[in-house]
C-alpha cells in the first residue's frame, strides 16, 4: 500500500530522513524548474533548490499541513528566488547589466526529431527569445508565468503558493502574458496572423 504525502510528512516530522527524502524526490524537479526560470542560471537554481529543501527540513516541525507539502515547499522556493533576485539586483546597481543573450540556459525542451534543421533553429531561437523575455519581466510577473506556463500549476495552486486570492492571480497572469507578448513583438519574435490569413482560418472552422 502506497504511503500518502501526509503520512510521509508525519514520519519526517518525527525525524525520519528517508521519509523526507521521498518528499524531496516527489517535488525536486518542479522546484528546480521554478528556480531555473526565476534566476536564468543553472548553478543559482541548484543552490536555491538545495536552500529550499534545507529550509523545509528545518521548518518541518512547524508545518501544520494547512496546504500540501508540495505547495508549501513551492512557496519556500518562490520566496527564496525572490530574495535572491532582490539581492542580485542590489549588487548589480551601478554595474553593467547581465547579458540576456546568454545561451547557457536555454529552455530544456527535447528536440523534435521530425523537424528540419531550419525548424529546429527557429524553435531554439524562439525558446531563447522567451527566456530573454522572462528575464526582462518584473519579478511578480515572471513568477506567475513560470508557475502557470512552465510548471503547469493551476490557478488555485498558484493562489495557494503565493497566498493570493484567485482573482488577483488571474489578473496578474493576464498582465504578465501581455507584457511578455509585448517584449516578443518588440524583438520581432511574435508574428500575429495577417487579416487575410485570419479570414481564411475563420472560413475553415
Amino acid at each position: 500500500m502506497a504511503v500518502t504525502e501526509r503520512e510521509l510528512v508525519l514520519q519526517a516530522q518525527k525525524g525520519d530522513q528517508e521519509a523526507f527524502e521521498q518528499l524531496v524526490l516527489a517535488s525536486q524537479d518542479r522546484v528546480y524548474t521554478l528556480c531555473l526560470r526565476m534566476t536564468g542560471d543553472r548553478e543559482d537554481a541548484l543552490d536555491l533548490a538545495q536552500e529550499t529543501f534545507l529550509n523545509a527540513w528545518r521548518g518541518l516541525p512547524s508545518f501544520q499541513g494547512n496546504s500540501s507539502f508540495a505547495t508549501w515547499v513551492y512557496r519556500l522556493a518562490s520566496n527564496a528566488c525572490i530574495d535572491f533576485l532582490r539581492r542580485r539586483k542590489r549588487r548589480q546597481q551601478g554595474e553593467s547589466s547581465h547579458s540576456l543573450d546568454d545561451e547557457e540556459t536555454p529552455l530544456p525542451e527535447p528536440v523534435d526529431p521530425r523537424g528540419t534543421p531550419e525548424e529546429e533553429l527557429e524553435r531554439r531561437e524562439l525558446r531563447r527569445a522567451v527566456e530573454r523575455g522572462l528575464q526582462a519581466l518584473p519579478e511578480r510577473h515572471r513568477q506567475v508565468l513560470v508557475m502557470r506556463e512552465l510548471s503547469g500549476l493551476s490557478y488555485q495552486e498558484i493562489a495557494a503558493v503565493l497566498e493570493l486570492d484567485l482573482g488577483t492571480v488571474k489578473s496578474r497572469i493576464a498582465r504578465a502574458r501581455l507584457a511578455l507578448k509585448k517584449i516578443l513583438i518588440q524583438e520581432g519574435n511574435f508574428f500575429a496572423p495577417s487579416p487575410s490569413k485570419k479570414a481564411e482560418e475563420t472560413k475553415r472552422r
